[in-house]
């Protein structure tokens, strides 16, 4: 059931509209081969960013999904499983610790830490939100949904090897207007949407906009009375747009949200402990049924007795809390500033930070015995952008673009394992059970980009841009234990059995990770230093005013990253180097049938 309501004012006059379940038409464009019927006798020109300039959709010589607000709302398009199930090639997919991943036309990384750049970038209003989890719970109150196929690492920088993702969130408006939605859903799902836009004084007007979400358990222990999947959150965007005069506009963006979902529990499908460890794996998780049949079974550890004694202080045994549970808080404050300085060139400065912070406990394994579980998963994340570029008028014959970036990010993860049930539980290795991960990132990127497009002939035109990146992480990673926890004491072990210089032991909370010299004591400090250089160049043909042929060739580059593990050694804590794709790209966009059937292929 939906319900759709909206108000508006204009000229004192106020129309009140109350819609049952209404149909809203809609127009999408695919890249992927397709033929699309238009929903009305003409397919109205969608209005598209894909080059950081308004443009119609089918002069862009790109490979560009966009998704209207009206398919949006159609579609109930509200989460980031929705914009990849709309968008052929674009799949998602929840990691192990709750950290979403993108993959576009197969690109992708697969990576769950938090402090992590992605395959495909996502972005608000060319704001961007570099770590993927921070862009959970952005489609919302949107204009529409434009992705971007295929390196796009001149004009969106790095990290868009599979592409990029564009959010463009509805502007406020010059005439009050209010409306929302309400619908519920299985599982007592309930979904509310309410905005609110107009005219604060002469040159600003505002927009406010809100979402919630929540969703009982859907997932049930095949092995307890217990359930689990709960979703909840809620996300607000505040919009201030002011003009001080014809030539000089400024728009503030102040969004934010708060989830506090259950993860999603695993699902056991199989074994294959090592033969020597066997005799010390808890015998009920080796007899333990794998989970099969309906998608909702599954098992996960709840409150568990802990036989070696929970956190420092503690009696023996104790009874700790593992059952899912997510916290997870963020928030973006951004302004766009652009300010033409002659008639022919405008100025552009967009300045971004992002803030987010989580407090988790996932389950690894599939089953409720703690052989894989993370009691605690938290992090911090924070992040500052600034981009400048001058833009020429976009009706010129030489349309270019040339601009900086600059980006300094810091990131916390903060992961505690416990694996009493698992076979490393053994007198072999002296009982360890328990491994603590902290890692911080310290994160500077610097970046100059120009992009021309020429038309040689009305029919004509050739493209090409670059943009050079310098990317400096540094990286402190300290695997520790707790009291009770002994790996501490394997560590010692080995540190004397095969170090080369002399060390002092290390105790709970010391870094147990050995060194160059084969010792433990000493935390992993090191720097990646990368840069490189992202490409493209093309050219667009106009076979008529309603059939556009393109063909590209572009190079983009995903940077390098420090995993974050409880490594043995150091050599576990070298970092994932910056990668390339390199993309041909040949492609048609024809409105056929007096733009009745639109075609798009690539």
């Amino acid at each position: 059931m939906h319900i759709i309501f909206r108000t508006s004012l204009r000229s004192s006059t106020a129309i009140g509209i109350l819609l049952l379940s209404a149909p809203i038409c809609a127009q999408s464009a695919s890249s992927e081969p397709i033929l699309q019927a238009a929903a009305e006798d003409n397919v109205d020109d969608i209005i598209v960013t894909a080059n950081k300039r308004e443009e119609n959709l089918n002069k862009v010589g790109l490979t560009v999904t966009a998704l209207t607000g009206a398919a949006l709302a159609e579609r109930r398009i509200v989460s980031l499983s929705d914009v990849a199930a709309a968008v052929p090639g674009l799949t998602f997919t929840p990691s192990t610790t709750n950290t979403p991943i993108f993959t576009l036309r197969g690109v992708g990384f697969n990576e769950s830490s938090l402090g992590v750049y992605p395959a495909v970038s996502v972005y608000v209003d060319q704001a961007p939100l570099p770590f993927p989890v921070m862009a959970s719970h952005a489609a919302f109150d949107l204009e529409r949904i434009e992705v971007l196929k295929g390196p796009q690492g001149t004009l969106f920088g790095q990290n868009a090897t599979g592409g990029a993702i564009n959010y463009i969130a509805a502007k406020p408006t010059d005439y009050f207007t209010a409306g929302g939605d309400i619908g519920i859903g299985r599982f007592t799902q309930i979904d509310g949407n309410a905005f609110i836009s107009g005219p604060i004084a002469e040159g600003l007007t505002a927009r406010a906009a809100m979402t919630i979400h929540h969703m009982d358990d859907w997932q049930y222990s095949i092995s307890r009375d217990d359930t689990n999947g709960h979703q909840h959150y809620y996300a607000g965007r505040l919009l201030l747009d002011w003009k001080p005069t014809d030539r000089m506009s400024f728009l503030l963006n102040v969004n934010g949200w708060r989830d506090k979902s259950q993860p999603q529990a695993m699902r056991l499908v199989g074994k294959n402990p090592p033969v020597n460890q066997v005799p010390f794996i808890n015998q009920t998780f080796i007899n333990a049924p794998f989970v099969t049949g309906n998608a909702r079974r599954a098992d996960w550890s709840h409150f568990v007795i802990d036989p070696f004694g929970g956190p420092p202080g503690a009696p023996t045994p104790t009874l700790v809390n593992h059952n899912p549970e997510s916290d997870r808080k963020f928030y973006q404050i951004s302004l766009r500033g652009d300010v033409e300085v002659t008639d022919d060139v405008t100025l552009t400065s967009i300045t971004t930070y992002d803030d987010l912070r989580q407090k988790q406990r996932t389950d690894g394994d599939g089953a409720a015995f703690v052989s894989f579980d993370l009691p605690q998963n938290d992090g911090r994340l924070k992040s500052f952008n600034q981009e400048l570029r001058l833009t020429n008028s976009p009706t010129s014959e030489f349309r270019w673009i040339v601009g900086a970036n600059f980006e300094k990010s810091k990131t916390v993860d903060n992961q505690a394992l416990r694996y009493w049930d698992n076979g490393n539980n053994n007198p072999d290795l002296l009982d360890i059970n328990f491994s603590r991960d902290l890692l911080k990132q310290n994160i500077t990127s610097y970046a100059a980009f120009a992009n021309a497009e020429y038309s040689l002939t009305d029919q004509l035109t050739i493209k090409a841009g670059v943009r050079y990146t310098d990317t400096k992480i540094k990286a402190e990673n300290c695997a520790s234990t707790s009291e009770n926890g002994n790996v501490d004491v394997l560590f010692n072990v080995l540190g004397g059995l095969l170090g080369s210089v002399p060390f002092t032991p290390v105790g709970p909370g010391d870094c147990f990770a050995l060194n160059e010299n084969l010792v433990p004591g000493f935390p992993f400090l090191r720097t990646l230093k990368e840069n490189n250089v992202s490409w493209r160049i093309g050219m667009d043909y106009e076979l008529s005013p309603l059939t556009l042929v393109y063909a590209t060739v572009s190079r983009g580059y995903k940077a390098g990253s420090f995993p974050a593990l409880a490594g043995s050694t150091f050599t576990a804590y070298a970092p994932v180097t910056q990668e390339s794709v390199t993309a041909y790209e040949a492609g048609v966009k024809a409105g056929l049938f007096d733009r009745r059937v639109q075609l798009n292929a690539a």
